[in-house]
């Protein structure tokens, strides 16, 4: 609740400042529509660093809902812009690379060929994010590797962590049904690839299989399903970080927009590594994109805003200028998450997370998400996420609702 209420804070206080605009005939104004109210911050700073343009930023949770050839902004930068609805809404953005323009080469190629389709760049890639795994300083020389951990290792360490008395557990390494967005990591890493269909289509044999795995899991390191709820319900009333401090637990899931707002405190007494298994690291399925909608009217004006915003000096100094407002107190990095531009979250993020220096995995072992629904998030959050920790707990598919059932009448209900 309270982190709830510090993010509606957030979000009145950039807008807020985004409101005052210069009235004046002669300054075109770019319409910004977003799901991520930090761009207001962004587009206040490049108001003041030239008088050519004007950005207006407007924050709506769904950017592409109810976008029209009579209602269209000039840019939109949000979460899930990649779908059937691509090539209708959004121009082509091929234009914007070349001599004098801006080089394809800055970007991570995977993140960079996800907004395309065909031969045709709809979407410019903004930020991203990585799932990790947080635990004490000083269970540091028990992880063998400096940079990631895999599903075995969490497991072993894990088991020799544990302690029991008088039938209950009073240390516990990790549970995956501690976090749903883990159980959706796992599933992404065995190859079960969500993707837009009608709405939704996916592997269910690799589906089944991540679900056994984790259901084994449970039963072979923590008994059970059930023990692993009483000990969350004895134990978890106090934060990951405290339960890790403590030694009650070792590990806790996080992702990477999250785990560098843990504040410096907590910093100094955890340490990460990012989750990767048979050499892969997901990229979250929330990765920011930025699109022209094709009836722009202002669409010189978004292109000179894009090449600004795009330059590396610029999100150095966009960087300067959160910390300096303290936004980056509530907002890691560029639009919550690593820069696309490669040279960005390589060498300038450890500059302001110094954390980071050293420690960002090679991007060749990144894989990404498939295309998803527009309206993916309802989707995860009341079909997937629902399932997956039913069917984590349960042995046997018979016992619970199969996941096409669920939603075909989740469908139905919302046509």
């Amino acid at each position: 609740m309270q982190q709830e209420n510090t993010q509606r804070s957030l979000i009145a206080y950039i807008l807020l400042m985004a409101i005052t605009l210069i009235s004046c005939d002669d300054i075109q104004i770019i319409q910004i529509w977003t799901d991520h109210p930090e761009i207001a911050l962004y587009g206040e700073y490049y108001n003041t660093v030239q008088n050519r343009y004007k950005v207006s930023v407007r924050y709506m949770e769904f950017p592409t809902a109810g976008l029209s050839r009579t209602n269209s902004p000039d840019i939109i930068i949000a979460s899930w812009l990649k779908n059937s609805s691509t090539e209708v809404y959004f121009k082509s953005l091929n234009n914007i690379f070349g001599s004098k323009k801006l080089s394809r080469n800055i970007f991570y190629q995977r993140l960079l060929a996800d907004g395309r389709i065909d031969r045709n760049q709809y979407l410019l890639p903004v930020s991203y994010n990585i799932p990790a795994l947080i635990f004490s300083k000083d269970r540091e020389k028990d992880v063998s590797n400096q940079f990631t951990i895999d599903f075995n290792e969490i497991k072993e360490l894990s088991l020799n962590f544990n302690r029991e008395s008088r039938g209950s557990y009073t240390q516990m390494g990790f549970s995956p049904l501690w976090n749903s967005n883990f159980l959706l990591t796992a599933a992404a890493l065995f190859g079960t690839s969500f993707t837009e269909g009608e709405p939704l289509v996916w592997d269910s044999a690799a589906l089944e299989q991540s679900l056994i795995f984790i259901n084994n899991w449970t039963n072979e390191i923590n008994t059970s399903s059930q023990i692993e709820e009483d000990f969350t319900f004895k134990y978890f009333f106090e934060s990951p970080v405290r339960l890790i401090q403590s030694g009650r637990i070792l590990f806790s899931y996080i992702e990477s927009g999250e785990l560098f707002l843990l504040g410096n405190d907590a910093m100094n007494i955890i340490d990460f590594r990012w989750i990767m298994e048979q050499d892969q690291i997901l990229i979250t399925d929330d990765t920011v994109y930025l699109g022209i909608p094709k009836w722009s009217k202002s669409q010189a004006a978004a292109r000179s805003f894009i090449m600004w915003f795009f330059k590396v000096e610029n999100q150095r100094l966009l960087l300067e200028y959160s910390r300096l407002n303290r936004i980056n107190e509530n907002i890691f990095g560029i639009s919550g998450g690593f820069s696309a531009l490669s040279s960005v979250t390589e060498y300038i993020y450890p500059q302001f997370y110094p954390e980071l220096l050293g420690r960002m995995p090679p991007s060749e072992y990144f894989i990404q998400t498939n295309t998803l629904p527009a309206n993916w998030t309802v989707i995860k959050e009341r079909v997937v996420l629902p399932y997956l920790n039913d069917r984590a707990r349960s042995g046997s598919t018979a016992e619970i609702i199969p996941l096409e059932r669920r939603l075909a009448d989740w469908v139905r209900l919302n046509r």
